[in-house]
């Protein structure tokens, strides 16, 4: 197929050498399949801001590291320069999301380059080496969900322990390759330890992979990992190989109904992304 203009950089610069299709364009990129020597990659476009519909709320970026000082005051005043600078760290979150999440172990897509707003990345594929299917395209038996729904659980485990949450992770931002589910788009991720929403973009996310597979599982509706997980975290006895038990004792206190208000507004908006998501599917 003809060239991108986003790609033709890449061309010249010998990182891709052709494009084959159009893979998706979701809400905040567009994904080629392109050839780079021997292999298959995807290379994400990232969409300008104006063309996102997902917004970069205050409490995804809140503590994200910038160069310098400069460009913190100009982010936070909202200057051109500022409206860049917040572009490229959006970007530039998910590549580095990337990078540390594949050297902690994580399923997610092996990171090649990242050059002129595209990120070049491993191509996801199943059993017949076709673009792997994402989640809420597949149904899955009982048995099924229970086991993608385990084996994601300690994904996110290991994502805390290297201190990133996803922040929008649910079934429309996970593959399911030929070996098993792989977590993609992160350009959301926040610092568990630095983010003080963290807490509740990981007990979304948890809650997201519970009322998916439960759709197939009911029993798995029943328990909550959250909390637990998180509470793990918080006393520094979280790691990669943790079994959780799914037994947690909340500890009682004034209700946040500012936390409250938040979750509402979240779980609207998830709403809003998912039928945005469908439509576009269909």
């Amino acid at each position: 197929m003809k060239v991108p203009p986003r790609l033709q950089s890449l061309v010249e610069e010998g990182l891709i050498d052709s494009v084959v299709r159009q893979l998706m364009s979701g809400k905040e990129a567009m994904v080629y399949v392109v050839r780079c020597g021997d292999e298959t990659r995807c290379a994400k476009i990232y969409k300008e801001a104006s063309q996102r519909s997902f917004r970069q709320a205050v409490d995804y970026t809140e503590n994200r590291k910038v160069k310098n000082t400069r460009q913190a005051r100009a982010m936070a005043k909202g200057t051109k320069f500022g409206r860049q600078a917040s572009e490229a760290a959006w970007q530039s979150a998910e590549v580095d999301a990337l990078y540390r999440l594949a050297d902690a172990g994580v399923r997610v897509p092996k990171p090649h380059n990242f050059c002129d707003g595209v990120l070049l990345m491993e191509l996801v594929t199943d059993e017949h080496g076709d673009a792997a299917p994402r989640l809420n395209d597949v149904a899955f038996t009982p048995g099924q969900a229970r086991a993608h729904h385990a084996t994601l659980l300690t994904e996110v485990i290991r994502m805390l322990c290297a201190g990133v949450v996803h922040g929008d992770l649910s079934e429309f931002n996970i593959l399911l390759a030929a070996d098993g589910p792989v977590i993609i788009d992160l350009p959301q991720a926040v610092d568990a330890a630095g983010n003080n929403h963290a807490n509740r973009m990981l007990l979304r996310d948890v809650a997201n992979l519970r009322h998916f597979f439960g759709q197939f599982a009911p029993d798995l509706l029943q328990i909550d990992y959250g909390h637990e997980m998180w509470d793990l975290y918080q006393r520094g006895v979280l790691y990669p190989d943790t079994v959780l038990t799914g037994r947690f004792q909340r500890k009682s206190g004034p209700v946040d109904v500012g936390g409250v208000l938040r979750e509402i507004d979240d779980a609207n908006a998830q709403e809003a992304a998912r039928r945005v998501r469908m439509n576009a599917a269909g």
